[in-house]
């Protein structure tokens, strides 16, 4: 994997996704693929092949919107307690590789690491309790608190109101290409895209954006630790 030219003199914000980019995408694949199917199907005494057919389409109709992303949201629709099952599989949730050494290199730097999220706030901070990103973040923000997801243009406004940053001067690595549209149509500048958000699976066709495998592409430093 060749390094990666970046820009860090005209960098002063870096905003992170968090599953897919810091975290890896496999907890969140099996659970709602997997887990969450196997447990609707125990809990509604239906097929489990016939129970992950109606979550999928029935989470496919909010694909896009806040709702999609929010664990309230599909505990009231599935009559079940979806931050309880997703304890039930925390063993899976881990860093992607070269994470922490990344961030603290970030630090060192003097770069603003802000952590941007469609994730729900319960979801965050399960994901905390059993990883060690969140002392190396210097803010941490959920779209749930703007009302907006990422992929909306209100949500970039809403952040740039509470956290002014210069979008000119703003690197922002996340896992969605709709998510980085809606990042590059907002102004900011430096975009890159992960290749391989979970481990489990290939890496991805090309994207429209530079991307990455892992974050020793983009750093002139060593951050394996």
């Amino acid at each position: 994997m060749s390094p990666l030219r970046t820009d860090w003199k005209n960098i002063d914000t870096v905003l992170l996704d968090m599953d897919g980019t810091l975290l890896d995408l496999h907890f969140d694949n099996f659970f709602w693929l997997h887990h969450l199917p196997k447990r609707y199907s125990e809990q509604h005494g239906i097929d489990a092949t016939a129970a992950r057919l109606d979550l999928k389409q029935r989470m496919a109709s909010r694909q896009g919107t806040l709702d999609w992303y929010c664990t309230d949201f599909w505990s009231a629709q599935f009559n079940i307690d979806i931050v309880d099952l997703k304890r039930e599989v925390l063993h899976l949730v881990n860093e992607r590789p070269q994470v922490q050494g990344f961030l603290t290199a970030l630090g060192a730097m003097g770069k603003q690491r802000i952590l941007i999220t469609n994730a729900h706030r319960n979801s965050v901070d399960i994901k905390f309790s059993v990883t060690g990103i969140e002392p190396l973040l210097d803010l941490v923000i959920s779209s749930h608190d703007y009302g907006y997801p990422k992929e909306d243009q209100l949500f970039w406004q809403q952040l740039q109101a509470n956290m002014p940053f210069k979008p000119d001067r703003t690197l922002f690595i996340d896992d969605s290409e709709p998510v980085l549209r809606s990042a590059e149509k907002y102004g900011i500048a430096h975009l890159l895209c992960i290749d391989k958000p979970d481990s489990q699976q290939q890496a991805r066709l090309p994207s429209d954006f530079p991307s990455i495998a892992d974050f020793e592409q983009i750093l002139n430093l060593d951050i394996s630790a």
